[in-house]
């Protein structure tokens, strides 16, 4: 039976938030009004209808990860696995693939991504499992330059995505979540690293572009990326 089978980053250190109310393990465990980051994600995905977890740890602080986790979630479908390296975004889900099976889909997420409104909430959860090609979310802002960008057409198909443009040829900055198909880990190990030695999300969704199959939804309500002290001080002022 093919499933949709959600995978969460959480393998990142988040140097940025090193010292922040005394951290000194992962972002992931950083408590964001009283509750640690990563069972907010688990209950935000949940309160969408996901239930099929992946969660990618980073081998410093796995055991203390699950250890979380599963006390807050003894009931849960939750596998976990390993990000030995950190090479990015399409490496980080490259390693959930000994648990996506021919014809599962994926809601691919980054730990430290919070919404007002649930992104799929006019995806059905069977539209999605049978939906073949990619989803990117994208979000409007003012500071083009500093996100990726996705180009579109009239129809919400995504002509392009480009990183941190000079000159964006839009205002709709990428966020972190994604669908794709069965075909996306294929697709991640044709990648090569980029200049920076990773193996970058845009490069996987170019691939779906170039075949004609990546679309977008443009989200309403707000979007907060959780990596900096002001950002989860932000976070919290949403949440109360």
């Amino acid at each position: 039976m093919n499933k949709l089978k959600t995978v969460i980053a959480a393998g990142g250190l988040g140097t940025r938030l090193q010292g922040f109310r005394g951290n000194e393990s992962t972002k992931i465990l950083l408590e964001v009004d009283g509750t640690p980051m990563i069972v907010r994600q688990i209950e935000q995905l949940s309160s969408w209808g996901l239930t099929e977890f992946i969660i990618i740890t980073n081998p410093a602080f796995d055991k203390l990860i699950r250890e979380v986790i599963i006390s807050y979630f003894p009931e849960k479908n939750i596998n976990f696995t390993i990000q030995h390296e950190q090479k990015g975004i399409s490496h980080a889900l490259m390693c959930a693939k000994e648990f996506i099976n021919p014809g599962d889909s994926v809601f691919f997420i980054l730990g430290d991504n919070f919404f007002e409104y649930n992104p799929i909430m006019n995806l059905k959860i069977n539209e999605l499992m049978k939906s073949r090609g990619a989803y990117i979310f994208s979000y409007k802002v003012n500071n083009p330059e500093e996100f990726g960008v996705a180009e579109l057409d009239s129809n919400n198909n995504v002509v392009s995505i480009e990183e941190k443009p000079k000159n964006p040829k839009s205002n709709n900055a990428v966020v972190g979540v994604y669908v794709y198909d069965d075909t996306v880990m294929k697709k991640i190990e044709t990648l090569k690293p980029s200049a920076r030695g990773e193996y970058e999300v845009t490069d996987l969704n170019n691939l779906y572009i170039l075949e004609g199959t990546c679309k977008n939804i443009t989200l309403n309500g707000w979007w907060i990326d959780a990596g900096t002290p002001d950002r989860i001080l932000e976070l919290e002022s949403k949440l109360s």
